[in-house]
């Protein structure tokens, strides 16, 4: 019996000190390039599902009707086109340069199977390890409840609404024209 409650402390602890040098001498993929981690994304999902399933509200304080989702759709293409794009334009060169990519949450069902809730948690809370920053300091309750009816209900807006996120997005970077060539003497 010592024996074996002896391998099975050895295996744990060669089970640590392998993660440590797996962590520790660079062996760990930490570029947004680079191949996920074995079983990253399945623990990441798992968890992250696992805590929206607990913490995220159940009820909507304010109504999907076309006030809000414009609200919604103004604050989206401020905040968050950059990253989860809008429909009919190619993803930016931010996005393309995200792990895990963005879900493009006006293609296809998007995030409409979603509810307005779990939307609300992610835009509140953020997601860590994926670039989704939180929005609880930056936005009010009504304008990240706003959002997250305008993507839970992205595959039924009102024109309004769809008007607003056709436009294009505020420009992220610098634009040629605002740089010179130095003088060349």
């Amino acid at each position: 019996m010592k024996g074996f409650i002896g391998g099975i402390l050895f295996a744990g602890l060669a089970l640590v000190l392998g993660v440590y040098i797996y962590f520790s001498s660079g062996m760990v993929p930490v570029a947004t390039a680079a191949q996920a981690m074995p079983f990253e994304k399945k623990l990441a999902k798992m968890g992250l599902n696992a805590h929206v399933s607990k913490e995220a509200p159940t009820t909507v304080p304010i109504e999907a009707k076309e006030e809000n989702l414009v609200a919604g759709a103004h604050i989206y293409v401020q905040h968050c086109a950059v990253c989860h794009g809008v429909a009919d334009k190619p993803q930016t060169a931010i996005a393309q340069g995200m792990f895990p990519k963005p879900p493009d949450l006006f293609k296809g069902k998007g995030v409409t199977d979603d509810s307005p809730g779990e939307s609300y948690w992610k835009i509140a809370n953020g997601i860590r390890l994926t670039g989704m920053p939180a929005f609880n300091k930056g936005l009010s309750e009504t304008e990240m409840w706003q959002v997250s009816l305008l993507v839970a209900n992205a595959d039924k807006l009102p024109a309004a609404a769809t008007a607003i996120l056709s436009e294009k997005p505020p420009e992220t970077t610098p634009s040629a024209k605002h740089f010179t060539e130095p003088d060349a003497k």
